[in-house]
């Protein structure tokens, strides 16, 4: 009888595992933390265990272990560590947000709505890699989703729908309830971002002409005429600020758009003159409007007595960094402090609470996991074989690290404060959702990136690949 060859029977090489055991693993270990943080609030707060510790494990646990069924089956290549790392920040998110309205005496209302919320953007998790098969075929649309994106931004400023609060009229209410546009409009827009950048990169790369310094090369200036996109993307986000007076959203639309534009060409260049076109509209914007001078004020000197008493004036901040001094290096639990009578201490402020009731081991554990998660979807878009997945994925990485970064440094007095909401952690419907869709995203993109070849789909009608090399040169490579 013939010896079967060595290897005969075993996977090709550089197959990547599925590994959705050990994300059931690490996903049960998440509900598991969730329910701890549950548990340690209930105690610091009542000496017991919450009322509602039975309905909130089960029910996130439930909702858990059917996303992960869904990923086992729908997308069975991908990251194994998304679902994880997400499923802990949205629980630890929804036992802080219970903590803190359980000790101001104000009931678990939030916290039900929290779920509620959770329950919906899992489900649109689902929903997003279930019905996008293919990709890249979302190329094939990106001027639709550009004129959606658009409507959305521009939908708070409408005179009926519209709603303002503090300042900023980024909301749109309808039955009671209220709907943030804009968080939705930012995944359109990255999508919209990805085929165009795509489809240009390479004019986009040539530079016009070069500054130099004797034989040293300092600067590449474009063509003149392909300044439009980041004209275009500068006067959108002028626009965003002057109709909705929403400073956070504009930074961070425009932030999206330079790296994504960077990420595609590798230009220096564009990074200088779009930093130096978003100093003269932070300018003009401090000229204009009286709210962008006032947190300007706030951040220079939030200690001055008329600042501090002043109506929307920079007492919480000041309590914030108070709040985050009392947390210390572990934290005085939910029974005391002073985020559980602080406003947004639950959305804009929701890293100051984790720092005053987790101390700053708590928060540096939970900032890793966020960091960590970014670093996942940096990761699909290294090993995306497109280029469409590759700006898809690193531009709303870079999207949910900047917003972190801008509640972070607002909260810690490194930047101004701008209202925004740490991505699965704050409070509110919009912001959670939006997230799950975009990990929903990534899931899809991962399983095509890291899905073997003999079972990658073919091409479609059009020869648009969904996975496969291009012919154009590849991102993430030195030029």
């Amino acid at each position: 009888m013939a010896t079967p060859a060595p290897g005969a029977g075993a996977p090709p090489p550089n197959v990547p595992a599925r590994r959705r055991n050990a994300e059931l693993v690490l996903t049960v270990a998440a509900v598991a933390l969730t329910a701890l943080c549950l548990c340690l609030a209930g105690l610091q707060i009542d000496d017991r265990v919450p009322d509602r510790f039975a309905l909130y494990t089960c029910t996130f646990g439930g909702l858990a272990a059917a996303a992960h069924i869904a990923v086992r089956f729908l997308t069975p290549w991908a990251d194994p560590l998304i679902l994880p790392l997400a499923t802990a920040l949205n629980g630890i998110g929804l036992a802080v947000i219970w903590g803190l309205h359980t000790a101001a005496g104000d009931g678990p209302a939030e916290s039900d709505r929290q779920l509620l919320w959770t329950a919906l953007g899992m489900a649109a998790c689902v929903a997003v890699f279930a019905a996008i098969r293919r990709p890249a075929l979302l190329q094939r649309y990106r001027y639709i989703t550009l004129t959606a994106g658009l409507a959305l931004i521009m939908l708070p400023m409408l005179p009926v729908v519209g709603i303002e609060v503090f300042g900023a009229r980024r909301w749109i209410g309808f039955g009671g309830y209220t709907v943030q546009p804009s968080e939705f409009a930012r995944i359109l827009l990255i999508v919209f971002l990805a085929g165009y950048l795509g489809h240009k990169r390479d004019v986009l790369s040539l530079a016009a002409r070069q500054l130099r310094v004797g034989p040293v090369k300092i600067f590449s200036l474009p063509h003149m005429r392909d300044l439009g996109p980041m004209t275009a993307a500068w006067a959108v986000a002028l626009l965003l600020l002057v109709g909705t007076r929403d400073l956070g959203t504009s930074l961070v639309l425009f932030s999206v758009f330079l790296a994504m534009l960077y990420t595609a060409t590798r230009r220096k260049s564009w990074v200088g003159i779009g930093l130096a076109m978003f100093l003269a509209g932070a300018v003009a914007a401090w000229a204009v409007f009286w709210h962008v001078r006032q947190r300007v004020t706030i951040w220079f000197d939030p200690f001055d007595q008329d600042v501090y008493q002043s109506v929307g004036g920079s007492h919480q901040l000041v309590q914030g960094l108070f709040a985050l001094a009392d947390g210390r290096l572990t934290g005085i639990g939910f029974g005391h402090g002073r985020t559980a009578t602080l406003f947004a201490s639950d959305s804009d402020l929701i890293l100051i609470s984790i720092g005053e009731k987790f101390g700053l081991a708590g928060l540096t554990a939970v900032l890793l996991t966020l960091l960590l998660l970014t670093e996942r979807g940096y990761r699909t878009a290294l090993v995306s074989r497109d280029v469409f997945a590759k700006l898809t994925a690193s531009g709303s990485a870079f999207l949910l690290a900047f917003q972190t970064f801008v509640v972070l440094g607002g909260v810690t007095r490194l930047i101004p404060m701008t209202g925004m909401t740490t991505p699965l952690l704050s409070a509110g419907g919009s912001s959670l959702v939006s997230t799950w869709m975009i990990l929903g995203l990534w899931l899809r993109l991962s399983d095509t990136a890291r899905r073997p070849s003999s079972a990658a789909p073919a091409r479609d009608s059009a020869g648009m690949p969904d996975a496969g090399p291009q012919p154009t040169r590849a991102l993430f490579q030195a030029p």
